[in-house]
Protein backbone atom coordinates (compact mmCIF):
# COMPACT_ATOMS: atom_id res chain seq x y z
CA UNK A 1 0.00 0.00 0.00
CA UNK A 2 1.41 3.88 -0.76
CA UNK A 3 0.45 6.58 0.97
CA UNK A 4 0.89 10.30 0.72
CA UNK A 5 -0.29 14.06 1.88
CA UNK A 6 -2.62 16.09 -0.06
CA UNK A 7 -0.46 18.69 -0.89
CA UNK A 8 2.87 17.12 0.37
CA UNK A 9 6.21 16.67 -1.61
CA UNK A 10 8.70 14.42 -1.35
CA UNK A 11 10.68 16.71 0.66
CA UNK A 12 8.28 19.72 1.21
CA UNK A 13 5.27 18.36 4.15
CA UNK A 14 3.00 20.89 4.61
CA UNK A 15 1.21 21.39 7.66
CA UNK A 16 -2.30 20.04 7.95
CA UNK A 17 -2.21 17.88 4.92
CA UNK A 18 -4.83 14.98 4.91
CA UNK A 19 -3.68 11.27 4.19
CA UNK A 20 -4.54 9.01 0.76
CA UNK A 21 -3.97 5.62 0.70
CA UNK A 22 -3.76 3.75 -2.65
CA UNK A 23 -3.43 -0.30 -2.85
CA UNK A 24 -1.44 -1.21 -6.10
CA UNK A 25 -3.26 -3.63 -8.19
CA UNK A 26 -0.91 -5.06 -10.77
CA UNK A 27 0.28 -2.29 -13.15
CA UNK A 28 -2.40 0.24 -11.38
CA UNK A 29 -3.35 1.56 -8.13
CA UNK A 30 -6.33 1.60 -6.30
CA UNK A 31 -7.42 4.84 -4.71
CA UNK A 32 -8.81 3.67 -1.06
CA UNK A 33 -9.97 6.75 0.31
CA UNK A 34 -13.37 6.18 -1.69
CA UNK A 35 -13.95 2.89 -0.28
CA UNK A 36 -14.25 3.75 3.85
CA UNK A 37 -17.00 1.92 5.70
CA UNK A 38 -17.54 -0.36 2.27
CA UNK A 39 -17.30 -3.89 1.86
CA UNK A 40 -15.04 -5.17 -0.68
CA UNK A 41 -13.01 -8.51 -1.48
CA UNK A 42 -9.47 -9.37 -2.14
CA UNK A 43 -8.73 -12.59 -3.23
CA UNK A 44 -5.38 -14.50 -2.30
CA UNK A 45 -3.82 -16.22 -5.48
CA UNK A 46 -1.92 -18.67 -3.48
CA UNK A 47 1.23 -17.43 -4.38
CA UNK A 48 4.07 -15.72 -2.57
CA UNK A 49 6.91 -14.10 -3.56
CA UNK A 50 10.64 -13.11 -1.79
CA UNK A 51 9.83 -8.73 -2.73
CA UNK A 52 14.40 -8.76 -2.88
CA UNK A 53 14.45 -11.61 -5.12
CA UNK A 54 10.95 -12.29 -6.75
CA UNK A 55 11.63 -15.97 -6.40
CA UNK A 56 8.72 -18.10 -5.11
CA UNK A 57 8.63 -19.06 -1.19
CA UNK A 58 6.39 -21.03 0.77
CA UNK A 59 7.10 -18.74 3.43
CA UNK A 60 7.34 -14.98 3.97
CA UNK A 61 10.45 -13.56 6.49
CA UNK A 62 10.46 -9.98 7.68
CA UNK A 63 7.86 -8.68 6.30
CA UNK A 64 8.21 -10.18 2.40
CA UNK A 65 12.09 -12.13 1.86
CA UNK A 66 12.54 -15.71 1.57
CA UNK A 67 14.69 -17.10 3.82
CA UNK A 68 18.12 -16.94 1.84
CA UNK A 69 17.40 -13.46 1.42
CA UNK A 70 16.83 -12.78 5.11
CA UNK A 71 19.78 -14.24 6.70
CA UNK A 72 22.05 -12.08 4.11
CA UNK A 73 20.48 -8.88 3.26
CA UNK A 74 21.97 -6.09 5.25
CA UNK A 75 18.19 -4.60 5.05
CA UNK A 76 16.80 -7.91 7.23
CA UNK A 77 19.61 -7.55 9.68
CA UNK A 78 18.29 -7.02 13.55
CA UNK A 79 20.51 -3.67 13.32
CA UNK A 80 17.90 -2.04 11.36
CA UNK A 81 15.44 -2.67 14.09
CA UNK A 82 17.83 -1.66 16.70
CA UNK A 83 19.95 0.87 14.59
CA UNK A 84 21.82 1.85 18.13
CA UNK A 85 23.85 -2.13 17.65
CA UNK A 86 24.95 -1.40 13.93
CA UNK A 87 28.13 -3.45 13.71
CA UNK A 88 29.76 -1.39 10.13
CA UNK A 89 32.89 -0.59 12.04
CA UNK A 90 33.63 -3.87 13.14
CA UNK A 91 33.94 -5.13 10.05
CA UNK A 92 31.11 -7.48 10.32
CA UNK A 93 28.43 -5.57 8.05
CA UNK A 94 26.24 -8.55 5.82
CA UNK A 95 26.43 -6.13 2.82
CA UNK A 96 29.36 -2.69 3.64
CA UNK A 97 27.97 -0.81 0.06
CA UNK A 98 24.34 -1.18 1.11
CA UNK A 99 25.35 0.12 4.49
CA UNK A 100 27.29 3.42 3.22
CA UNK A 101 24.20 3.54 1.01
CA UNK A 102 21.74 3.51 3.61
CA UNK A 103 23.08 3.59 6.80
CA UNK A 104 25.51 6.70 6.54
CA UNK A 105 23.07 9.00 5.24
CA UNK A 106 21.13 11.32 7.26
CA UNK A 107 18.56 10.47 10.04
CA UNK A 108 16.16 12.45 11.46
CA UNK A 109 14.87 11.62 14.95
CA UNK A 110 11.32 13.46 15.31
CA UNK A 111 9.03 14.07 18.44
CA UNK A 112 5.27 12.83 17.58
CA UNK A 113 1.83 12.78 18.99
CA UNK A 114 0.37 9.17 18.50
CA UNK A 115 -1.24 7.59 21.47
CA UNK A 116 0.65 10.30 23.71
CA UNK A 117 3.99 12.41 23.30
CA UNK A 118 6.26 9.76 21.19
CA UNK A 119 10.06 9.47 19.55
CA UNK A 120 11.03 7.77 16.65
CA UNK A 121 13.52 7.66 14.18
CA UNK A 122 13.82 7.86 9.89
CA UNK A 123 15.51 8.93 6.77
CA UNK A 124 14.29 11.38 5.21
CA UNK A 125 13.17 9.69 2.24
CA UNK A 126 10.57 8.02 5.11
CA UNK A 127 9.16 12.01 5.53
CA UNK A 128 6.09 11.73 6.17
CA UNK A 129 5.16 8.38 4.91
CA UNK A 130 6.87 7.15 8.72
CA UNK A 131 4.96 9.64 10.93
CA UNK A 132 1.05 8.27 8.92
CA UNK A 133 2.45 4.77 9.39
CA UNK A 134 2.57 4.97 13.07
CA UNK A 135 -0.81 6.64 13.14
CA UNK A 136 0.60 10.60 14.30
CA UNK A 137 -1.33 13.46 14.31
CA UNK A 138 1.40 15.74 14.50
CA UNK A 139 4.71 15.49 13.83
CA UNK A 140 8.02 17.53 14.00
CA UNK A 141 11.96 17.02 13.24
CA UNK A 142 14.24 17.80 16.49
CA UNK A 143 17.28 16.67 15.66
CA UNK A 144 19.23 15.93 12.29
CA UNK A 145 22.12 13.26 12.29
CA UNK A 146 24.66 11.64 10.22
CA UNK A 147 23.93 7.62 10.32
CA UNK A 148 21.57 5.98 11.19
CA UNK A 149 23.67 4.24 14.52
CA UNK A 150 23.65 7.97 15.71
CA UNK A 151 19.58 8.26 15.11
CA UNK A 152 19.09 4.68 17.22
CA UNK A 153 22.11 6.17 20.30
CA UNK A 154 19.54 9.27 20.45
CA UNK A 155 16.61 7.36 20.04
CA UNK A 156 17.47 5.61 23.21
CA UNK A 157 18.24 8.78 25.17
CA UNK A 158 14.98 9.65 24.87
CA UNK A 159 13.23 6.44 25.89
CA UNK A 160 13.44 6.82 29.89
CA UNK A 161 11.46 9.86 29.58
CA UNK A 162 8.90 9.51 27.06
CA UNK A 163 7.85 6.05 24.84
CA UNK A 164 9.43 4.66 21.36
CA UNK A 165 6.56 3.11 20.61
CA UNK A 166 3.10 3.63 19.50
CA UNK A 167 -0.02 2.41 22.22
CA UNK A 168 -2.24 1.32 19.18
CA UNK A 169 -4.97 0.41 21.75
CA UNK A 170 -5.33 4.21 22.86
CA UNK A 171 -4.50 5.57 19.29
CA UNK A 172 -7.59 3.64 17.99
CA UNK A 173 -10.20 5.02 20.65
CA UNK A 174 -9.63 8.35 19.52
CA UNK A 175 -7.17 10.91 18.19
CA UNK A 176 -5.45 12.57 21.38
CA UNK A 177 -5.25 16.29 21.77
CA UNK A 178 -3.13 18.77 20.33
CA UNK A 179 0.03 19.39 22.09
CA UNK A 180 2.62 22.38 21.96
CA UNK A 181 5.43 19.95 20.07
CA UNK A 182 8.40 22.91 19.96
CA UNK A 183 7.57 23.06 23.95
CA UNK A 184 7.63 19.71 24.49
CA UNK A 185 11.06 18.90 22.31
CA UNK A 186 12.81 22.02 24.31
CA UNK A 187 12.35 20.78 27.38
CA UNK A 188 13.22 17.30 26.37
CA UNK A 189 16.59 18.49 24.61
CA UNK A 190 17.07 20.68 27.98
CA UNK A 191 16.80 17.32 30.05
CA UNK A 192 18.98 15.03 27.55
CA UNK A 193 21.94 17.66 26.65
CA UNK A 194 24.24 15.95 28.68
CA UNK A 195 22.78 12.65 27.82
CA UNK A 196 23.48 13.78 23.65
CA UNK A 197 26.93 15.00 24.29
CA UNK A 198 27.59 11.56 25.84
CA UNK A 199 25.98 10.01 22.67
CA UNK A 200 28.91 11.92 20.10
CA UNK A 201 31.73 10.82 22.52
CA UNK A 202 30.44 7.14 22.62
CA UNK A 203 30.15 6.97 18.22
CA UNK A 204 33.54 9.46 18.27
CA UNK A 205 35.22 6.26 19.74
CA UNK A 206 33.90 3.81 17.32
CA UNK A 207 34.78 6.02 14.53
CA UNK A 208 37.27 4.12 12.24
CA UNK A 209 40.40 6.63 10.78
CA UNK A 210 38.33 7.03 7.83
CA UNK A 211 35.25 8.12 8.90
CA UNK A 212 36.86 10.55 11.26
CA UNK A 213 38.64 12.17 7.70
CA UNK A 214 35.58 12.69 5.79
CA UNK A 215 33.74 13.71 8.71
CA UNK A 216 36.42 16.61 9.57
CA UNK A 217 36.32 17.37 5.75
CA UNK A 218 32.47 17.82 5.59
CA UNK A 219 32.77 20.31 8.65
CA UNK A 220 29.16 19.45 9.24
CA UNK A 221 28.23 18.40 13.12
CA UNK A 222 27.16 14.68 13.57
CA UNK A 223 24.12 15.64 15.70
CA UNK A 224 22.04 19.02 14.85
CA UNK A 225 19.19 20.14 17.01
CA UNK A 226 16.71 21.53 14.87
CA UNK A 227 13.21 23.67 15.35
CA UNK A 228 11.12 22.50 12.37
CA UNK A 229 7.63 22.76 11.78
CA UNK A 230 4.88 21.22 13.24
CA UNK A 231 3.25 18.74 10.53
CA UNK A 232 -0.69 18.14 11.36
CA UNK A 233 -1.71 15.42 9.76
CA UNK A 234 -5.47 14.52 9.36
CA UNK A 235 -6.94 10.95 8.76
CA UNK A 236 -9.87 9.64 6.60
CA UNK A 237 -11.43 8.13 9.53
CA UNK A 238 -15.71 8.11 9.95
CA UNK A 239 -15.68 6.89 13.35
CA UNK A 240 -13.73 5.38 16.04
CA UNK A 241 -14.53 2.12 17.00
Amino acid sequence: MRVELTGAEEANVVPGANVNYYLPVGDEEVFLNPYIGKTFQLEFGGQINCSHCGKKTNKSFSQGYCFPCMRKLAQCDMCIMKPETCHYHLGTCREPEWGQSNCFVPHYVYLSNTSGLKVGITRHTQIPIRWIDQGATQATIIYKVATRQQSGMVEMAFKDLIADKTNWRTMLKENQPDRDLHSEASKLKSQLSSSIDKVIEIYDKSLTENDTTNRAASNQPEIEATNSEVVNIHYPVLEFP
